[in-house]
């Protein structure tokens, strides 16, 4: 029987159809969590980073470090490493990461009208109406970015994902259960020596993939018998070098046998091709009521290949904080409402390994020492300069990264 990966929407009884299968033929069950888990062990990256991916929240610093994209490539790595046997049901969003060609495994899409949808998570979690009705748009939100960032598909029940789309208002758990088992037995979907060489080609892109994002590049990777496709979806100023770059770190992956680079549908949309570099900070954060003087400021840094988002008063900064993890901080120290001392006593409170920069241009010798008594890398007076800025941004990084090791 095929391999069933089975995707739906919220309260659409899926844990129940998954059950049934499960019962009916034996199939082991591989969850997003089993990846997810699979996944931190062969990266460096936490589960809760690895299962943020599957969210529509996109963090502000990860246009800097791609690591959503990073997230992705080792998670397809961790779901080819559990693809030893045929008969198993991948149950969640990791299900989608498998490419179509490989063509024993059956892609199942469970989905209901709003309305069943509502009754069954009322029933199921104790909830009114509207708290249903706004967890299930959030859950939806959700699957839209998941087939938006993998097929460019911002409808995730679209028919056109999967093999079969299942209305579970219409059908009793075991009702659909018996329809996928049925059509899972069926020869069309049948193990066979290319579907094999399909698995194999999609491990050898996912072991592509990571090699690429572990120097700083994100691209489309296709494998065939050991022949791989890297397919370069931005703009980029030097094309050929790039190729080039990409094709060193492929060719280096063992079982890659060739390397091709095409350019891709997007490749003339207007952001270009950014190479993260590990070695300069990609996630700092700048405070500071001044909105034209942090904006100047994120773009000089991002000109040096910095990764700056900003923030424009003490709320929305604690908000990144507690989302998005910033390594690195750059507070003024003279706003209203909160002001930098107070941030930043909060900061080195709550989150003591973010390394705080104070920006001021109305401190005394006083509010310096306070800061850095308080735990502050650095104290400096406006108007900066840059270059002096820049360096103690790659100091503050290194003692980061030297902790992280």
């Amino acid at each position: 029987m095929a391999i069933i990966k089975l995707f739906s929407g919220s309260y659409c009884l899926k844990k129940e159809v998954a059950q049934n299968i499960i019962e009916t033929t034996g199939y082991q069950r591989i969850t997003d969590k089993n990846v997810v888990q699979a996944s931190a062990k062969l990266s460096a990256m936490s589960e809760t980073k690895l299962f943020r991916s599957f969210s529509a929240r996109t963090s502000v610093f990860n246009k800097f470090t791609r690591e959503k994209e990073m997230a992705v490539s080792y998670l397809k790595l961790a779901l080819s490493s559990l693809l030893d046997k045929s008969e198993f049901i991948i149950s969640g969003y990791s299900g989608l990461l498998l490419p179509r060609k490989i063509s024993h495994a059956i892609g199942i899409c469970l989905i209901a009208d709003l309305k069943s949808r509502i009754s069954n998570a009322v029933e199921q979690g104790s909830l009114s109406k509207r708290e249903a009705h706004k967890l299930i748009r959030r859950s939806d939100g959700d699957c839209a970015a998941w087939t938006t960032l993998l097929f460019d598909v911002d409808d995730p029940w679209n028919p056109s994902l999967y093999d079969m789309v299942i209305p579970m208002d219409k059908k009793k758990p075991e009702e659909a259960a018996n329809t996928i088992i049925q059509n899972a037995a069926k020869d069309v979907v049948r193990v066979t020596s290319e579907s094999n060489q399909a698995v194999m080609d999609f491990r050898l892109a996912a072991e592509v993939e990571v090699a690429l994002t572990r120097n700083g590049h994100h691209c489309g990777v296709d494998a065939s018998s050991g022949e791989v496709t890297l397919t370069i979806n931005r703009p980029v100023l030097v094309l050929n070098r790039l190729q080039e770059e990409l094709k060193k770190i492929a060719e280096k992956v063992p079982g890659v046998s060739a390397v091709n680079t095409i350019v891709g549908k997007s490749f003339h949309q207007s952001n270009i091709y950014r190479k993260h570099d590990f070695k300069l900070p990609s996630k700092v954060l700048l405070v500071d009521d001044e909105r034209e003087f942090i904006e100047t400021l994120s773009e000089r840094l991002q000109i040096r290949d910095m990764g700056a988002a900003v923030a424009f008063d003490a709320k929305s900064a604690m908000d990144v904080v507690a989302q998005d993890e910033p390594d690195v901080m750059i507070i003024d120290l003279k706003m209203p409402g909160v002001n930098g001392m107070e941030m930043l006593q909060r900061i080195k409170k709550t989150r003591p390994n973010i390394e705080v920069i104070v920006l001021t241009g109305h401190g005394s010798r006083d509010d310096q020492e306070q800061c850095m008594a308080m735990g502050a890398f650095a104290y400096l007076q406006k108007p900066v300069d840059i270059d002096e800025l820049g360096d103690i941004l790659k100091k503050a990084h290194a003692k980061i990264s030297s902790r992280k090791e």
